[in-house]
């Protein structure tokens, strides 16, 4: 991944943070096999923090997966950037984003800790499903494991770039929040909310 230093995300700390608040990532492996999956990252553990997942086992991609180096490519907010938001011209469009890079080798886990990894991910999006026994019974649960995959990816090397406008004049980073505070787009909203938060490219 590119990473120019002045869209550097930080420290590896706000880079699982990015992870944690943006799980669904695009998984892809040397030979080209890709997967859209949910990922859960544990930071305490290893230098970088590991991920963890799990693939249908009927994805051709559960079948070679297995020591394989892996990237996984996680994307926040992003949107359409007009030039007619700037206060200094000549301009042209961009896209701003938010995205991290996570490199690691995967390892299979045991059907027990697949399970455990099932439930972690069920426990982060819907906590109050592991209690409802009638939609999800342990017989059920676990006859749903056999049919996945589980995985760890112990990371050894994450990558994250804030490209959200920081970088220019404050009169364009002010026009860059009209534009999207004014657009109808779902994704200038969840955008200029990302800046809002991280107070990035807000022209103050």
């Amino acid at each position: 991944m590119h990473v120019a230093d002045k869209w550097n995300m930080g420290s590896i700390a706000d880079l699982q943070q990015f992870i944690s608040q943006n799980g669904f990532a695009v998984l892809v492996s040397a030979n080209f096999n890709a997967s859209h999956v949910p990922l859960l990252i544990a930071s305490d553990e290893g230098e970088m923090g590991v991920l963890y997942g799990h693939l249908a086992r009927s994805n051709a991609h559960a079948k070679t997966i297995s020591g394989e180096p892996v990237l996984a490519i996680f994307s926040g907010p992003h949107s359409y950037i007009s030039p007619t938001w700037y206060a200094a011209t000549p301009a042209v469009p961009t896209w701003n984003y938010g995205a991290v890079h996570a490199v690691g080798t995967v390892e299979l886990t045991s059907d027990e800790k697949t399970l455990k990894i099932l439930e972690a991910t069920i426990k982060k999006y819907e906590p109050e499903l592991l209690q409802q026994d009638n939609i999800m019974p342990e017989q059920y649960k676990s006859k749903l494991a056999k049919a996945i995959v589980g995985f760890k990816i112990v990371l050894t090397k994450i990558q994250g770039q804030d490209k959200l406008g920081q970088h220019r004049k404050i009169e364009d980073q002010q026009g860059v929040v009209a534009g999207l505070s004014a657009s109808t787009s779902l994704d200038a909203q969840q955008l200029l909310n990302y800046m809002q938060q991280k107070n990035i490219g807000m022209g103050v």
